[in-house]
């Protein structure tokens, strides 16, 4: 070996064992990485931050954007909410949020897709009096297993086209994964679905862990156009139960009416009673279509700013709406800003939520003009909860940013636009047409995992210009030899599924990739074979809660131990390589 192939190697066996260590955060490790391979001399000072402006860099953060936009615009809302019966049997209900959920994923990051649905399965599995734990790990594999049949549904993949693009000339199109990665997702969905939600290890505490979200008493109004006008109250039942909400009466010309209320015709101007937490709340409004409040105050919160934010604070003895009504302390028209919902603890609230006099304690959710939350929670004197991440649903931009969406994926799969071009244009409309406000745009960006790309992709360039990847390739071929293509293919596949199961599959695809293609080259065979077989393995870590973001998430809420993943997680792998390796063979050839 050369100096600078023993210097990057040992950079890379440092940066395995930190992220397996876990001490410091991988994007700091990849960074620090790339640094010292700069300051030894086998990383070009000009190529150091190349990696910033890469392809796959830029398609990442983009599809955050993007994933971000279709959630708020209600256009996932519209998918699920149809979809989510709490009655349905265990594993119909694996089988249905793993088919929403691999869908998804396949035009969507994979970890938004998870972080969308998971609170509506642990909802599902708590109205099915049921641990969330049976449920909430298949539907990670799930997302994991769609986000191998497009182009942008996981990293690994728009890695593995950018590699290919500089390596030979053209990178993968949209759907080039689909006939691979779309037959091993279906099958990894039936065994999840039929056979290996039963291999959980079962347990009373699990999911305990999952607080409980607050419930607040809250109303919402009926518009002038509505189409709820003339039904009857106890109607919207069932979009209330789909949605977790408690329909508890209504309000008419500022008079409650009880008893027979669930028997009353709706008007123009009724106040809904409900009890419901955050989420559940914007779901049911988004739904139907109703107002935050009436109408008049409607037009003003949405003349006083860019959007309107969702705000949780805790009242004080010392606040200033500590003891008054939100009406009287005049909140609409002093800061543009509606008292959504009351949660208070162990006590009735039976007046209008803008004249309930406002108690020490009570816990308050406010809609605020954008960004303004910080200046109307010190004005009222009470003090933030920690940041939930709610958000208002736009409903009325549903199909806008479906349509947005789609003729990017189209415009992009027939080759008219460059996918980093497509998905660009997507962000600056979506900003244009406030389906996304400005100011936000950064938020959804995960930068530390820019970060990790943008060090990394340099570091693996130097690595294959050093002959580092042709000596691992040829090292695997020294293994292998004498045995026949197929068998070479699932030794790669092998070794790139231990190594997504204990790194991040982004590093995994950015070493394996290089390698798969000179192997490729010393058969003297085409290296898409090869290339597909990363792109599926790199995905599939199923073993650990550490090999994807995606098991990480669900580590707390499911109430799983480390060793848990590997009882359906091994079986998946193996079932993986037995349909990924044929189905490669028969669409890309040797």
């Amino acid at each position: 070996m050369t100096t600078d192939q023993i210097i990057l190697f040992s950079l890379f066996g440092a940066v395995f064992a930190l992220l397996l260590w876990g001490r410091f955060r991988y994007d700091l490790v990849a960074f620090a990485a790339l640094m010292v391979g700069v300051v030894t001399g086998v990383v070009k000072v000009d190529d150091a931050f190349a990696g910033f402006g890469h392809p796959a860099t830029i398609v990442v953060a983009l599809v955050l954007v993007v994933s971000a936009g279709l959630m708020r615009s209600g256009a996932v809302l519209l998918i699920t909410r149809t979809l989510v019966d709490s009655a349905r049997g265990l594993g119909s209900h694996i089988a249905l949020m793993g088919g929403v959920g691999a869908v998804l994923s396949a035009f969507m990051n994979n970890v938004a897709a998870l972080a969308l649905l998971m609170p509506v399965d642990i909802q599902t599995a708590r109205k099915a009096g049921r641990s969330p734990a049976l449920s909430l790990m298949p539907l990670s594999f799930a997302t994991i297993l769609g986000g191998m049949a497009t182009l942008i549904g996981t990293p690994p993949n728009i890695i593995i086209a950018s590699i290919r693009e500089e390596a030979l000339g053209e990178p993968y199109k949209m759907f080039d994964f689909a006939p691979v990665g779309g037959l091993t997702a279906i099958a990894g969905l039936v065994f999840v679905a039929l056979i290996g939600w039963r291999l959980i290890p079962s347990r009373e505490d699990a999911g305990k862990s999952v607080s409980d979200l607050g419930q607040y008493l809250a109303e919402l109004t009926v518009p002038s156009e509505s189409k709820l006008i003339g039904q009857r109250l106890g109607e919207l039942q069932t979009q209330a139960d789909e949605a977790d909400v408690a329909l508890l009466g209504l309000i008419r010309d500022g008079k409650r009416r009880y008893g027979s209320s669930r028997n009353a015709r709706l008007h123009a101007g009724d106040t809904l009673i409900l009890e419901a937490t955050p989420d559940a709340l914007d779901e049911f409004r988004a739904s139907l279509s109703l107002n935050f409040s009436d109408e008049k105050r409607e037009e003003h919160l949405k003349a006083a700013g860019e959007g309107l934010d969702m705000i949780e604070v805790v009242v004080p003895e010392t606040a200033r709406i500590a003891g008054k009504t939100a009406q009287a302390l005049g909140l609409a028209w002093r800061q543009g800003s509606v008292l959504m919902g009351i949660s208070r603890e162990g006590r009735r609230i039976t007046e209008h939520i803008r004249r309930t006099v406002v108690k020490p304690g009570d816990i308050l959710l406010l809609l605020v003009p954008k960004d303004r939350g910080p200046d109307v929670t010190d004005w009222l004197g009470c003090l933030p909860l920690a940041d939930r991440g709610l958000v208002v649903t736009d409903n009325t931009k549903v199909w806008l940013a479906i349509g947005l969406f789609t003729a990017a994926v189209l415009a992009a799969s027939v080759g008219l636009l460059y996918l980093p071009i497509a998905l660009g244009l997507v962000v600056i409309a979506y900003v244009l047409t406030k389906i996304v406000p400005i100011s936000e745009i950064y938020d959804h960006i995960e930068w530390p995992v820019v970060v990790l790309l943008g060090s990394m992709i340099p570091l693996g360039a130097a690595l294959e210009d050093a002959g580092g990847t042709a000596l691992i390739a040829n090292s695997l071929i020294g293994l292998t030899e004498g045995l026949p293509g197929w068998a070479v293919l699932t030794v790669l596949m092998l070794v790139t599924m231990t190594l997504s199961d204990v790194l991040n599959n982004t590093a995994t695809t950015i070493v394996a990739a290089p390698v798969g293609i000179q192997m490729a080259h010393t058969l003297g065979v085409s290296p898409d074979p090869f290339l597909m077989a990363v792109a599926v393995a790199a995905s599939s870590a199923f073993l650990t809660p550490i090999g994807h973001k995606n098991n990480t998430l669900i580590l707390g809420p499911g109430g799983y131990h480390f060793g848990d993943y590997w009882r359906m997680g091994l079986p998946l792998e193996i079932l993986v390589v037995a349909v990924s390796v044929p189905s490669i063979l028969l669409f890309w050839p040797l």
